[in-house]
């Protein structure tokens, strides 16, 4: 007879985390991790899949790859070899983008993501956002984009393929708020970053120059571009940069109100500014 769940999840915790376990296990059976104990008992096919499953895991391959899916604050994300796998550490900066266009006094405010990936930010805001807005975004990876349409499909979002150093100039002094989570890994850091992110995520989308900074200058001219005088722009960067990733939209002249926070783990996480202006000051 073959083992129950519980047997088989326990039997596989041994092997990987047991949240990991329970989440292959789900899985495979296609049920909801809720219902998980009570599921019927898998068959030969689903125990030889589980296997194969669970030695991927084992070899270091990221769960999200195994079974397809993201979770990302209330949405989840279909992603896998080619895209960035979206990382809690961002709810917190999505979360204060949703209180800042709380605060836009225009009936629709508009949003652009820069470098978006898989699209997760723009999901979220997009489905967490209670009223009407203009939401737009582009990434520059065609790989990427594809999952990136795939998981905006169904939502009103203007998606672009391109380079966000040229992207949206018909948005040029429009934009109420900005948000990025570009490259930032420091070439010099490069092996300190965790094998099952240097090994499954692609590298455009983690490092950035030298200091890790490249692509935060860009967003900064970017959002000087697009920004109404107001308008506010946040981006994510890497532990090492809490001084320096503020820095740069201090050198740009344009931004007032530049603050750094910290993510669910107290980590120096996203840098804030705000776009100078008649409505800025």
């Amino acid at each position: 007879m073959p083992e129950s769940v519980s047997a088989l999840v326990a039997r596989l915790a041994r092997r990987v985390p047991a949240h990991e376990a329970r989440i292959l296990v789900a899985h495979v059976l296609g049920v909801d991790l809720a219902r998980l104990l009570v599921a019927d008992r898998p068959d030969a096919a689903a125990s030889a899949r589980l296997e194969a499953l669970v030695a991927r895991r084992e070899w270091g391959e990221p769960l999200q790859h195994l079974t397809g899916l993201a979770p990302f604050r209330t949405v989840d994300l279909e992603v896998g070899p080619g895209v960035f796998i979206p990382r809690p550490e961002t709810e917190v900066m999505t979360g204060w983008a949703l209180e800042r266009l709380a605060e836009v006094e225009a009936s629709v405010p508009v949003v652009v993501e820069l470098c978006a990936g898989s699209g997760a930010i723009t999901k979220a805001l997009a489905t967490e956002w209670p009223r009407e807005a203009s939401f737009h975004c582009v990434e520059l990876s065609p790989d990427a984009f594809a999952y990136l349409e795939r998981n905006l499909a169904g939502l009103d979002v203007d998606a672009r393929l391109g380079d966000m150093a040229d992207a949206f100039t018909d948005l040029d002094g429009a934009v109420d708020l900005v948000v990025a989570n570009p490259p930032y890994v420091p070439l010099e850091h490069w092996a300190d970053v965790p094998a099952e992110v240097r090994d499954f995520d692609p590298a455009l989308a983690l490092v950035s120059g030298p200091d890790g900074l490249d692509a935060m200058r860009v967003v900064a001219d970017v959002a000087t571009r697009l920004l109404r005088p107001g308008g506010w722009v946040c981006a994510e960067h890497a532990e090492v940069q809490e001084a320096s990733a503020p820095e740069v939209f201090v050198r740009q002249r344009t931004f007032t109100h530049v603050s750094d926070h910290r993510d669910l783990t107290e980590r120096p996480r996203f840098v804030t500014a705000r776009r100078g202006g008649r409505m800025g000051a």
